[in-house]
């Protein structure tokens, strides 16, 4: 399965598992609509209540009374069973993959950053089949700085920041080609088979969609 087809399933899946968590806590769910001041009140208190987005919780906002008769919710579980059994893995597996406390800051030339690009590089192998030298990693770096001054790439690091600080996890690249935008998506070692990249991906579409406006994005992972 690709990874553009698995993210528009695994979607499709956070929207129907909000809607059964929804349908299961009907009553909880109707009193914290009542009680809420305005709609984004209603929005954020649902999304909470769910321990979902707030896109999934305006879907559940958009139910009808209809979904609430048996034979409506049982066709939403069985919908939610299809998807399972379609995904490779779920939300539940890689939590990471729903993009929630989750950010992606542009890449610096600060000694952080610096850091995690040596080591995603220290994975590259040249043509010859060896790992990169040092001088290749640094003008691989000084050259990338340079293209984002010259506004033809932008490149991202990837942060978790569900704890009290921000953990850096990986990297995107995003470079202009023409109409395209090449995406590569790199997770550290220890971050990896978590949803990360999932996460990137998703947050990545809205970031270098701003940066190259009418550009087409074409993921290529890993970096």
């Amino acid at each position: 399965m690709t990874t553009h087809i698995q993210d528009q399933i695994l979607d499709r899946r956070e929207i129907t598992s909000a809607l059964v968590r929804a349908l299961e806590r009907r009553h909880e769910v109707l009193d914290a609509v009542v009680d809420s001041k305005d709609h984004q009140e209603a929005l954020t208190t649902v999304a909470e209540l769910l321990g979902t987005s707030e896109a999934n919780a305006e879907a559940v906002l958009s139910l009808k009374f209809s979904a609430l008769t048996k034979a409506a919710r049982d066709r939403i579980q069985g919908e939610l069973e299809n998807l399972d059994a379609t995904l490779e893995w779920t939300t539940l597996d890689r939590p990471a993959s729903s993009g929630q406390n989750f950010t992606l800051r542009p890449f610096s030339d600060s000694a952080e950053d610096k850091s995690l690009f040596t080591i995603r590089s220290g994975e590259q192998l040249g043509e010859d089949g060896k790992p990169w030298s040092e001088d290749r990693i640094e003008a691989e770096r000084v050259g990338g700085l340079g293209r984002i001054d010259d506004e033809t790439a932008a490149w991202f690091v990837a942060e978790d920041v569900s704890g009290d600080g921000s953990k850096s996890v990986g990297l995107v690249f995003g470079e202009l080609d023409g109409q395209e935008v090449n995406v590569a998506i790199w997770i550290a070692p220890e971050s990896r088979k978590k949803g990360y990249g999932t996460a990137c991906v998703k947050h990545s579409r809205r970031e270098l969609a701003a940066e190259f406006p009418g550009t087409v994005l074409v993921v290529r992972a890993p970096a």
